[in-house]
């Protein structure tokens, strides 16, 4: 009896503790982490082995839906863990080693050194598993990766120069086995003129595959690309190109292009903290040269970085920058595009950039992680319509700042109002002082003046931006319209309370006199002058202007009536612009009179079709979704950007420019680009053969058993056996303990299949053309037919 009962309560122990085991999985599996996406016991060990405890954001998002099976397209920052986020579900859909089944998949990295990173997580990540991993990179030896490719690796990692190479010289060598395939850093591939590659691949894959895409940015050539290779993607973004930081403060000076210069090193000396740390944004890599060129004048040391420049260049000046030795660095949006630098304080948008998304990409470097940050634009006129379409993207009403004689009347006032508009989340933009420019303009010019090399960039960089103007799109028409239309600003909030009251009403006193307007002509004055004095003017020119003055008074004063209606006096002072043009735009449509018979008119546009897209099913899902993700970067050098302008062409029928398709399509070069930019003949160099023919070992990539023991050489059935490779000459060993081992497979896939079919065709070739020639020679008696054996022979 008493044994029953320890018994029974053994059992009732052990039920308890699985019970509460279970209830600690599912407690696990609704925790969001690893445990939760069912993996594998052996890729969930090398999980924890690596380190991780908590996926992140993008892993979170993405490994579900790579799990399923979809094809995904993932979004995110540099250092945001997407290398994992494509490893671990890759490790755990192969998950063990199929000999002779070719490679399985494949993840195709823009640089050497980003492909050696993904290796070393791939091999640590799946160390519990016998997945044999391989490197394919610009730099290693052909005939060390030959022998690799022969020991049948389940994936490759590479670059797609050194990956297009080896598929160009080893006519065995196919991708049609490949189930896995990643673009990692695509848009680091196409920015780098991987497209001709890319498109050669994707056509050289099965269609059965599953495709991934991780990239930080989406250009539209990268959008044609995955609407061309993914089937129905699935969308992950991290990086919401609809909002900014809530901490982020963004200041807005309106200025002549001249003066960014001096605008500039004034915010470098006086309003950047020496703790600080600021990115400045240029247009191309010629103002970056410019620029760092001139702080090094002026006595303070920069980092720079642009797409042209030397890769270890590169990293030595972002080195600097990380590790705080250099406070600025200058930068295009091409090279800003993979640096992560977690702990900014300052941006500077020294050209204005001309979409919204791209100053969104720009300023959401600050203000992250519970920070704050400051991001200044300098605005030029021309600038001015892309402040307005970014102000309605970002839905955040704007206002000119308020006069110098405001301020004057009411000092406190005017601050409090601006602070109570800034805290309604409203934007002022201003004028820098003229003052200030002066001074440093002045110091600026001499320092240019001075410096051969500057003088020489100076001329390089105002024909870069002429060329950069005309590359970068336009603004909307109805931004263009309204900008014409804006009241004077002030001076910026900054400002007042730096300046002294003097100076304040020394600037508002200039500001009238460019305000000013004569109410008499010349002439008049001069008439009026010599009738003061009792000298004899030119009073006949007194005359013509009294008749003239008759004739258009009327319609000076109809304009100065409609102008005084259309701008009311509170829109100047607590009105914002969005009121003024609301008015303006009414007034304007209701003069117009429509041709539309609005009873009868059927519009081709629905009057809901915004609560219809609003309730659609497929709007938040897959391509619909791409093009709105699409950011287009110009270029910043001379040659990407007359690329970029040759992306489109007149056509005729339409009568106006349409965009071509951006992908690099296959051009009949028979060029590869390596990783290093250098462009090599994709001919067969006869390498692979040379390597065959001294290791008597034959590279099969097609998803079946090598059969090129017959020749002696050694395949991947050896491997399959658990031997070694050297130690098989012949595979003589394993052939005779394998039954039916000399039998070749009678299964074949088109690779063989076509090249049987050549064979068969040169082989009948031949012996029309044997027997022609024994016709030939057979009519000229013994002598003949003792030649065309000898022929027959050799």
């Amino acid at each position: 009896m008493a044994r029953d009962k320890s018994a029974a309560a053994e059992v009732r122990v052990s039920s308890v503790s699985d019970l509460k085991r279970l209830e600690k999985q599912k407690k696990r599996s609704k925790s969001g982490g690893f445990e939760s996406m069912n993996l594998s016991p052996v890729v969930f060990r090398g999980i924890k082995k690596k380190g991780y405890r908590v996926p992140t954001p993008i892993q979170r998002k993405a490994m579900p839906l790579i799990l399923s099976g979809s094809d995904v397209v993932a979004m995110a920052r540099t250092g945001s863990g997407k290398t994992a986020a494509f490893l671990i579900p890759m490790i755990e859909r192969l998950r063990q080693h199929v000999h002779g089944g070719g490679v399985r998949g494949l993840v195709l990295s823009p640089t050497r050194d980003l492909a050696l990173q993904t290796l070393k997580f791939a091999k640590e990540l799946g160390r519990f598993t016998d997945l044999h991993t391989m490197l394919l990179v610009g730099g290693d030896r052909m005939d060390s990766q030959f022998e690799e490719l022969a020991q049948n690796p389940d994936v490759i990692i590479a670059t797609p120069g050194r990956l297009m190479h080896h598929l160009a010289e080893v006519e065995d060598m196919s991708l049609r086995t490949v189930e896995y395939v990643v673009f990692d850093e695509a848009d680091s591939l196409f920015g780098m003129g991987f497209a001709e590659q890319l498109h050669q691949i994707l056509t050289q894959l099965s269609e059965t595959r599953q495709t991934l895409l991780f990239s930080a940015t989406l250009p539209s050539a990268l959008a044609e690309f995955a609407k061309a290779g993914l089937r129905d993607p699935q969308l992950v973004r991290l990086d919401l190109e609809t909002k900014i930081s809530p901490d982020l403060k963004t200041t807005f000076f309106t200025l002549r292009q001249e003066e960014k210069y001096a605008a500039l090193i004034y915010l470098a000396r006086e309003q950047i903290r020496v703790n600080e740390q600021t990115l400045i944004f240029v247009s191309t890599k010629h103002h970056v040269e410019f620029l760092s060129t001139l702080f090094r004048e002026e006595g303070i040391e920069p980092s720079i970085c642009y797409g042209d420049m030397d890769q270890d260049a590169r990293k030595i000046h972002v080195a600097n920058f990380r590790a705080r030795r250099t406070m600025f660095l200058i930068v295009t949006d091409i090279a800003a595009r993979g640096i992560d630098i977690p702990l900014l304080d300052n941006v500077v948008n020294w050209d204005f950039p001309p979409k919204p998304k791209i100053f969104v990409h720009r300023v959401g470097r600050v203000a992250r992680a519970g920070r704050t940050g400051t991001a200044y634009s300098f605005v030029t006129s021309e600038d001015m319509p892309y402040l307005l379409d970014l102000h309605l993207f970002l839905s955040k009403p704007i206002r000119p700042a308020p006069s110098e004689e405001e301020v004057l009347q009411d000092r406190e006032g005017t601050s409090s109002k601006i602070d109570q508009t800034l805290a309604r989340g409203e934007t002022i933009y201003g004028r820098f002082p003229q003052t200030v420019l002066d001074l440093v303009s002045d110091r600026v010019r001499e320092i240019i003046n001075e410096s051969v090399e500057l003088v020489s960039l100076q001329k390089t960089c105002t024909n870069a931006f002429r060329l950069y103007s005309k590359t970068k799109p336009l603004p909307s028409r109805e931004s263009i319209r309204r900008a014409k239309d804006l009241p004077r600003e002030g001076l910026h909030p900054i400002f007042n309370k730096s300046l002294e009251s003097n100076e304040l009403t020394a600037l508002a006193f200039s500001e009238r006199l460019k305000e000013f307007r004569p109410k008499q002509t010349i002439f008049e004055a001069e008439a009026e002058a010599a009738n003061s004095k009792k000298l004899q003017g030119p009073s006949q020119w007194l005359d013509v202007m009294k008749k003239k003055r008759a004739v258009h008074e009327e319609i000076i004063k109809a304009h100065q009536n409609k102008t005084a209606v259309e701008t009311p006096k509170e829109d100047q002072s607590e009105g914002t612009l969005s009121k003024y043009n609301e008015n303006k735009v009414g007034s304007k449509r209701k003069a117009v009179k429509s041709f539309r018979d609005e009873e009868f008119y059927i519009s081709s546009v629905p009057t809901n079709q915004h609560l219809e897209a609003g309730l659609s099913v497929r709007e938040g899902f897959g391509i619909n979704r791409l093009d709105t993700a699409v950011l287009d970067l110009v270029a910043d050098d001379s040659s990407g950007i007359q690329k970029q302008k040759a992306v489109y062409h007149w056509d005729k029928r339409s009568k106006k420019y349409i965009k071509l398709n951006n992908g690099e399509r296959v051009t009949a070069t028979g060029k590869i680009k390596t990783e290093s930019g250098s462009k090599v003949k994709a001919m067969k160099t006869g390498i692979y053969k040379k390597w065959k023919d001294r290791t008597h070992t034959k590279i099969s990539m097609n998803g079946m058993p090598d059969d090129s023991n017959a020749e002696g050489g050694t395949g991947f059935a050896d491997k399959r056996m658990g031997g070694n490779r050297r130690n098989f000459k012949g595979g003589r060993d394993w052939k005779s303990a394998v039954p039916n081992a000399n039998v070749p497979s009678e299964l074949r896939n088109l690779d063989q299949v076509r090249k049987m079919r050549q064979q068969q065709a040169s082989k009948v070739s031949y012996m029309k053309h044997k027997s022609k020639k024994g016709k030939k020679n057979g009519k000229k008696g013994k002598g003949g037919q003792k030649k065309g054996r000898q022929n027959h022979r050799t």
